[in-house]
């Protein structure tokens, strides 16, 4: 970090003086502030009320108004919402009155820098030792993934931690609204969007990203996030030779999954008829990584799932290869459980043989 980020980071924190605690308590991963007096704070995935609170709505306006221009935004009656990255990569947004009814309304969402492994996913409980080498061996392979989960279910984490599995010696291009994903891989490239300016002008998209990274020698395409029409050119870049592209999208199953991302893509320029983008998304994707936050707070890959292609009525073939058992509460509350195979061979266990890769068939077997 440069002296002037250290700067511009410490004027943060004292803009935010009365949840600046709370900013350095790393346990602590978001802080929700429904005007001045009401502050709740997320740790382990539950939320609990913080005592800590502003003066008044004029203290905690001026604090939001002064990061605002700190980052080169504004937020006033004519611009009443604010979403913007931190110096330290941590996420602020905020909604001020008369849209907010309880007073100005703030969520920061902070970025920690956490190197996961597959090791440690498995000892926390986030996904079973089998789930963990099936995945594995699909990013050896190159196989098209795209993880679903809704907010704060950990997409970013096990996106992160696919790429640190992806065979050395290929060139990734990772495009993001804002830098979050961790990757420990020695040839990334980094790419982020960038808003327009307050005269409306300067604005480079995700779309545009992704339509530049193509022409630059990219082995793996990676996108934070889809959340808009980029969608039909992540399929395209899929479907045209670049294997081992990932990305997350928001939805509740792997077969909401697939469908929010066909709906993404209807969003883009190209006339393409509904047949024809429903024929590339079946070719385009390969798996579905689906995560979910459960009622402990708990945060675990909740089923694995191949896309075989589409039924006669054109919906789309999703089979689950990997899904959660039952999941039991213990005596401390903690739900006790972690995704079984469901009998279901993936299409490609040929290449799995052909490759030598220790994952036999047998592996697949339901359990009783």
């Amino acid at each position: 970090m440069s002296q002037n980020d250290g700067v511009f980071k410490q004027a943060i924190r004292q803009y935010l003086g009365p949840v600046a605690a709370l900013l350095e308590d790393d346990s602590v991963s978001e802080i929700l502030i429904n005007g001045p007096t009401e502050i709740f704070i997320e740790k382990g995935g539950k939320l609990f009320k913080s005592a800590a609170a502003f003066q008044d709505e004029d203290a905690l306006r001026a604090a939001v108004t002064s990061i605002a221009q700190s980052v080169g935004r504004r937020i006033d009656e004519n611009e009443p919402r604010l979403d913007a990255r931190l110096p330290d990569g941590s996420r602020i947004a905020v909604v001020i009155p008369p849209c907010a009814r309880n007073g100005t309304t703030v969520s920061i969402r902070k970025f920690t820098k956490s190197n996961v492994s597959f090791k440690d996913y498995i000892k926390m409980g986030s996904i079973s030792s089998d789930g963990a080498q099936f995945l594995d061996i699909c990013m050896f392979l190159g196989k098209n993934i795209l993880v679903s989960g809704g907010t704060g279910s950990g997409k970013t984490t096990l996106l992160s931690l696919l790429c640190s599995r992806i065979p050395r010696g290929q060139r990734l291009i990772i495009i993001e609204d804002s830098s979050e994903l961790t990757i420990n891989y020695e040839h990334v490239v980094r790419f982020e969007t960038r808003m327009a300016n307050q005269q409306g002008e300067g604005e480079v998209n995700m779309k545009d990203l992704l339509k530049s990274s193509l022409r630059l020698r990219p082995d793996r395409i990676i996108v934070g996030e889809v959340r808009s029409s980029e969608a039909l050119e992540l399929i395209q870049a899929m479907n045209t030779g670049h294997k081992g592209c990932m990305g997350t999208v928001h939805a509740n199953s792997p077969e909401d999954a697939i469908v929010r991302l066909e709906a993404l893509a209807q969003g883009g320029d190209a006339k393409i008829s509904e047949k024809a983008l429903r024929y590339q998304v079946a070719s385009a994707v390969e798996l579905i990584v689906q995560i979910s936050r459960f009622q402990d707070g708990s945060r675990r890959v909740a089923a694995i799932s191949e896309v075989r292609g589409q039924n006669s009525d054109g919906s789309y073939i999703v089979v689950p290869i990997f899904t959660m058992s039952r999941l039991l509460r213990k005596t401390d509350g903690k739900l006790e459980g972690q995704i079984e195979a469901t009998g279901e061979v993936p299409s490609f266990m040929n290449e799995i043989i052909d490759n030598n890769l220790p994952f036999p068939q047998s592996k697949f077997v339901k359990t009783a």
